[in-house]
């Protein structure tokens, strides 16, 4: 025959650790994690994108369009750039937005690229001047925003914002 014997603080001790553990598993059903739900949303757009095998100024155009996007022919810009080895503050930010859509430059410190800067002549309910920017690593977008350069500017990301 087994006697057991409990005190008051042990039944004490072991209720506290019910109750947290019915506080932890409202927390986790019942709050929604916002932050789980858009990078979801986010890799969901993405799996319909097609970021590889852009080789040409059509490719490019193609590519933006995916995302609605209208934009001039012709590239404003052209130009060689190199990912810095160490990200300042400016640059973890800029990744930040990268991240945000699915992407990520830290893979591609020090390497050097191209980026195409184009007009949109479609950006809804603004009139200054939009660009979009494409940074293409081996035929594939690794990088990019769409932004303003007026004084009071923006820099977002690929997808087009609500109208």
């Amino acid at each position: 025959m087994f006697i057991y014997s409990l005190k008051a603080n042990t039944l004490k001790f072991f209720g506290l650790i019910g109750i947290a553990l019915i506080v932890l598993f409202s927390l986790i059903f019942f709050i929604p994690d916002f932050s789980v739900q858009s990078t979801s949303a986010i890799a969901m757009k993405n799996e319909k994108i097609n970021f590889e095998k852009i080789k040409t100024n059509e490719d490019r155009i193609k590519f933006l369009e995916q995302f609605g996007w209208q934009v001039k022919p012709d590239p404003i810009e052209e130009a060689e750039i190199k990912i810095p080895a160490e990200f300042d503050r400016v640059m973890n930010t800029y990744n930040e937005l990268q991240k945000q859509q699915g992407l990520n430059l830290e893979k591609f410190k020090n390497k050097e690229m191209m980026r195409y800067t184009y007009e949109i002549t479609n950006y809804p309910n603004y009139t200054g001047k939009v660009m979009a920017n494409l940074i293409i690593y081996k035929n594939r977008v690794v990088g990019g925003d769409i932004c303003s350069s007026d004084v009071n500017g923006f820099i977002t990301g690929f997808t087009m914002p609500a109208q």
